[in-house]
């Protein structure tokens, strides 16, 4: 029983918080989030084997702009920084997600055939040295944009990533309107 009422007691506790200090909630969740989500792809390609396709690593550049520009709304909202600075902060990251999830939907509709995908998504081989060509064809591992290279629950990696960025853009959205309702700082 006192298990539970310390489990609630930490929640409350946190959604207090939140409440309290929106701006800094909302970056700590896009950073800790984000985080787990390039971990994750990392795994996926280093630790599986699967290697991304050239809009995969597309995907990856608006969290690694998200993820330390939270950090710094973190920083910024300890040492007092101005509000409309850190609710200029959050307006980026949600920018940043919902162009994010854009590019997973565009990338999922490739994968799914709705739509040709870009022709950067193939092999490209170094023409500067042209007694190697034929040894770099022979060696050159094709990545495709249009075949998932994995699928769970009928998703792919990429529409994995149009719900996580469609979160985390929600996610910022709120913390800007909440901090932008809190009540006005002293100049």
């Amino acid at each position: 029983m006192d298990a539970r009422l310390h489990q609630r007691s930490l929640l409350a506790t946190w959604v207090d918080r939140a409440h309290a200090r929106p701006i800094g909630a909302a970056a700590l969740v896009v950073a800790v989030v984000g985080a787990a989500t390039i971990l994750g792809a990392w795994y996926f390609q280093h630790g599986l084997g699967l290697r991304p396709c050239p809009l995969c690593y597309e995907q990856r550049y608006p969290y690694y702009f998200a993820i330390p520009l939270a950090v710094m709304l973190i920083l910024g909202e300890a040492v007092g920084s101005r509000r409309r600075v850190l609710l200029a902060g959050l307006g980026v990251i949600a920018g940043l997600m919902l162009w994010n999830a854009g590019l997973g939907a565009y990338h999922a509709g490739v994968e799914w055939k709705w739509w040709l995908g870009p022709q950067t998504c193939g092999g490209v081989a170094d023409f500067s040295q042209p007694i190697d060509l034929r040894k770099q064809l022979e060696q050159m591992t094709i990545v495709r944009c249009d075949e998932a290279a994995w699928r769970f629950l009928g998703l792919s990696l990429a529409g994995y990533n149009v719900l996580i960025s469609l979160a985390l853009a929600a996610v910022a959205g709120w913390g800007f309107l909440k901090g932008s309702r809190l009540a006005p700082e002293r100049e």
